[in-house]
């Protein structure tokens, strides 16, 4: 039997479906059988060359990935063949097989669809975490989230709503209707000021607010909070266009929030950081969602399963910021 990968030669360029032989577990790792890969912004960042950790070309891009383990290493006694299990690869899951270290693997009920739990990994976890670890949220917080349709924004909404917040999300014409059903209140970034929008809604200003499109977005999300407020940016779409300029001018919005004596809080949440920082955490959380799904407590929003060749299709449709939650590959 053959693997098959998506591989990216050099950056900014199409990916290509490249046949090789299965890879072969080391001693500590596991070799995954790959049931959902997601599609995510990071994806798109990194085949631009813009994200923080660089690696050698050519690569296999795709940032988690859900599957079940089809061989084990011989000095791995924690995980059984055939058993499902996550992990994110931040590169490498656009693959029908992948090996990885078992230590670095979560066990996924055999209740969740693997679709759903890819979307659970990277969207609901960063979500959890910047809401319950970063911010430390309390029921009846006013926040703003932007790009609230989106696979992270609507993960917030999700997550938010559950901790009785009251949101605020920015989306397009479109996508309106998306942000109410998860009980935001929408406002459409295309035809209002949304920071005009907020402070009359909301005149004594914010708890918290969330972005991630970054440069003026930072700025202006930032502007919406009381005294004492927290900001969190966790991304910079906005700098696609101007990629070095981008990041630049958004890092150094950041900064001079950051360094201003204001009473508000401003950081920067990445989700490889924190699961760096503090692995237990990562296990627990995604442990808490797994369970809140199971409960019926967060539903997922899979926008499309697309097959693992039509990758670069799906990074094409994820970048025109059209897309409702989060598009998966099913090899």
């Amino acid at each position: 039997m053959k693997n098959l990968s998506m591989v990216l030669r050099r950056i900014g360029g199409q990916l290509e479906a490249v046949e090789g032989e299965l890879p072969e577990p080391a001693a500590d790792q596991v070799r995954i059988a790959v049931e959902a890969a997601g599609v995510s912004q990071a994806d798109i960042t990194i085949r631009q060359g813009m994200y923080p950790q660089s690696a050698p070309l050519p690569f296999t891009l795709g940032y988690d990935v859900v599957g079940r383990v089809d061989k084990v290493g011989s000095q791995v006694r924690s995980l059984r063949v055939g058993q499902r299990v996550a992990a994110i690869t931040v590169r490498g899951s656009y693959t029908r097989y992948l090996c990885w270290p078992a230590e670095d693997v979560t066990p996924v009920p055999e209740s969740v669809e693997p679709a759903k739990a890819v979307c659970l990994l990277l969207n609901y976890m960063t979500a959890y975490q910047m809401l319950h670890r970063v911010a430390r949220i309390r029921g009846g917080e006013t926040v703003l989230v932007t790009s609230a349709a989106g696979g992270v924004g609507s993960a917030l909404l999700e997550l938010g709503r559950l901790a009785g917040l009251k949101i605020h999300g920015t989306a397009s014409t479109g996508k309106l209707e998306l942000v109410r059903r998860l009980g935001a209140t929408p406002i459409d970034y295309t035809r209002e000021d949304f920071v005009a929008r907020v402070r009359e809604a909301e005149p004594q200003g914010l708890d918290l607010a969330l972005d991630a499109i970054g440069g003026t977005n930072f700025t202006r999300a930032y502007s919406t909070l009381r005294r004492g407020g927290r900001f969190i940016g966790y991304g910079f779409t906005s700098a696609m266009g101007s990629p070095l300029w981008g990041r630049i001018d958004t890092f150094a919005r950041l900064g001079r929030m950051f360094l201003t004596p204001d009473g508000r809080k401003a950081s920067f949440h990445g989700i490889m950081f924190m699961k760096r920082d503090h692995p237990d955490w990562f296990r627990e959380d995604l442990t808490t969602l797994f369970n809140l799904h199971a409960e019926g407590k967060l539903d997922p929003l899979v926008a499309d399963k697309l097959p693992l060749t039509e990758a670069q299709r799906a990074l094409e449709l994820l970048d025109t910021g059209k897309v409702q939650g989060k598009l998966v590959l099913i090899p």
